[in-house]
């Protein structure tokens, strides 16, 4: 299986911060370096995730930063770029804060939808089932989630993700 990090930038209430209650539970480990080998999810990414990146890769990181700051840091910063840098093709988000909100998801769901279609599935579910309302990312995705895991390779998940949400997904998918 692909180990799991977190890249924390500490700009959000450490109360309600997934990626540090992941490292909490010891699902996840932190990092402050991103390798080559390491799939770094990034929601400006040009490229999508799919199946095959599991080949390519040995860890997957998730960077955990404020939507409030997150353009201006994941695009501004030239080590977040470091890796293979992708991201998660458009989902609702199951998390209180931004339930419903299309790509506004948390550091969990990145990390559990990643998994989902890299298929890891039992795995994704693990991480949601920490936290009480992680079912309901699974409930509001899950057929879409099915689908992107099954098609096989970035072409076909850009064009479920379009047939899904239409052309939403271009300007706040995250």
């Amino acid at each position: 299986m692909i180990r799991a990090f977190a890249l924390l930038l500490n700009q959000d209430d450490p109360r309600k911060c997934t990626a540090l209650k992941l490292i909490k539970f010891g699902t996840v480990m932190p990092t402050r370096v991103i390798k080559h080998n390491m799939l770094v999810l990034n929601p400006f990414a040009g490229q999508v995730v799919c199946k095959t990146d599991k080949n390519l890769v040995d860890s997957l990181c998730v960077i955990d930063c404020s939507w409030n700051k997150a353009q201006a840091v994941l695009t501004n910063y030239k080590f977040l770029k470091k890796g293979v840098v992708r991201r998660i093709p458009a989902l609702l988000a199951g998390n209180p804060v931004n339930y419903a909100r299309l790509g506004r998801l948390s550091s969990v769901e990145s990390m559990s939808a990643c998994y989902y279609v890299l298929g890891e599935k039992k795995f994704a579910y693990s991480l949601l089932n920490k936290f009480k309302w992680g079912h309901t990312f699974i409930e509001l995705n899950h057929d879409a989630l099915e689908d992107y895991s099954a098609a096989d390779n970035r072409e076909e998940v850009m064009k479920i993700e379009t047939e899904y949400f239409g052309n939403k997904i271009v300007e706040n998918n995250v």
